[in-house]
């Protein structure tokens, strides 16, 4: 009997309205035709870690503790973006679960987040290293050296078209020549691949624009030489691919600087350094770790009711999560999420800002620094290379995310094309927490 293979293909930003755009997607509406596709249910918050770890486990948020982006260690006073350790995930990945019955399962994941370390044959993820001679765009990977293995034929990852100001398609064109060359010389059962460039676009751009119509066909023909690539190496009986996305976008026009607004009513505190000033997360009553369209607002005791009075009137916020009912509805009571959880209203998102003035803002604010930024700033998509710094205009971002899947506009696409088992599909509505359970029936 010919083995499964699976190929998992998450092209973030992809949203249903684009799969109307057949002229766009040849290879994704090719997929679609001969396959089955309907809308899915992504987690809340709808961001990119929580989407993948939910993605991989089969677990909520509340389950799987991953609940934004960044994370808030109360132990040392830091938050810390884009932390890669899969340890971080509080629930067994689906390849673990099918090892349990199936020892000889192989998984390779490929520029997925939180996959730093993780038990699998083929792991590749960015981890560039700072050195007395500059930044070295380096990849971990598992095998050790087949980074390097796979430089040799393809060149070297390009780390600055992966995230930033320069974001485009060069990333996700190299990692789907990687994942044709990881099939080739590992050939994993199971693989998860990420093409991340169509996110970026979104949010400079908006999710309706041309400008990310023309991205939209640049990633497809990624998806089709992958599918090509598999038709070449004589895989395709066996393999059954699973595309989809992570979220969907919302058209936004300014942001709510939540910090400051703690700050003007001394409920959040700065230390002045140099002229500079800082967040002081030791003594603030309340900060907020922001993330797109959600923020985790972690307040010291005595200061919650205080906290929510100030939040609840302001008009850019359109729901507070401020009790663990709340939470719970959500699927993110978790003890790692904030002690408010505020959510933006459709049209705007959260800045980290809490300078009133400025002058005083910290040296870090006006560069491309993803990882002392206590939240997530998209400006640094408009990184001017003549004055060497980024704006603080946060009206020019024009798409993100995060919003909590209420409606049809906030699903986004699954679509599976290949030798299926009868049922795969229930009826009902389809999560992202189901596609776990759905690789674990092919496989």
């Amino acid at each position: 009997m010919r083995k499964k293979r699976v190929v998992v293909i998450d092209v973030v930003g992809l949203s249903c309205s684009h799969l109307e755009q057949r002229e766009a997607i040849p290879n994704i509406s090719a997929l679609s035709d001969s396959g089955i596709s309907c809308n899915m249910k992504p987690p809340f918050p709808a961001l990119t870690l929580p989407a993948q770890a939910t993605l991989t486990t089969g677990l909520s948020p509340s389950q799987h503790g991953v609940v934004a982006n960044g994370f808030y260690f109360p132990e040392n006073f830091q938050v810390s973006f884009w932390e890669q350790a899969c340890s971080l995930v509080q629930g067994k990945p689906v390849w673990q679960q099918i090892r349990e019955e199936n020892s000889d399962l192989s998984t390779a994941l490929l520029f997925m987040q939180n996959s730093l370390f993780a038990d699998c044959k083929v792991v590749m993820t960015p981890k560039p290293m700072h050195t007395e001679d500059g930044l070295v765009p380096w990849c971990y990977s598992k095998p050790v050296g087949f980074y390097e293995e796979v430089c040799r034929d393809i060149g070297e990852f390009p780390l600055y078209h992966y995230w930033g100001p320069r974001a485009g398609i060069e990333s996700s064109r190299w990692i789907a020549d990687a994942a044709l060359k990881t099939l080739e010389i590992h050939g994993p059962d199971l693989m998860f691949v990420y093409l991340p460039h169509l996110d970026y676009s979104c949010q400079k751009f908006g999710p309706g624009s041309s400008e990310v119509m023309a991205e939209l066909t640049r990633i497809d023909h990624e998806v089709g030489r992958i599918v090509a690539g598999v038709d070449a190496l004589g895989l395709r009986d066996e393999t059954v691919f699973v595309v989809l996305s992570e979220y969907a976008f919302s058209t936004v026009v300014d942001a709510v600087p939540l910090n400051r607004i703690l700050r003007q009513h001394n409920l959040l505190h700065v230390r002045e350094i140099r002229g500079k000033e800082y967040l002081d997360f030791e003594l603030s009553p309340a900060f907020a770790m922001v993330d797109h369209q959600i923020a985790h607002i972690y307040i010291k005791d005595g200061f919650k009711k205080e906290v929510g009075a100030v939040l609840e009137k302001e008009d850019g916020i359109e729901m507070l999560l401020q009790g663990d009912g709340d939470k719970k509805l959500y699927n993110i009571d978790h003890g790692r999420a904030g002690d408010i959880i505020a959510v933006s209203k459709r049209d705007r998102w959260f800045s980290y800002y809490w300078w009133l003035d400025d002058r005083y803002a910290p040296d870090f604010s006006g560069k491309v620094d993803i990882h002392r930024k206590p939240g997530y700033d998209p400006l640094e998509l408009f990184f001017d290379p003549e004055t060497r710094k980024i704006p603080q205009d946060t009206k020019l971002i024009r798409g993100s995310h995060g919003y909590p899947p209420r409606a049809e506009e906030d699903f986004v696409p699954l679509i599976i094309n290949g030798k299926l088992p009868d049922e795969l599909f229930e009826t009902g509505i389809v999560s992202m927490e189901d596609v776990a359970g759905f690789i674990k029936k092919i496989l």
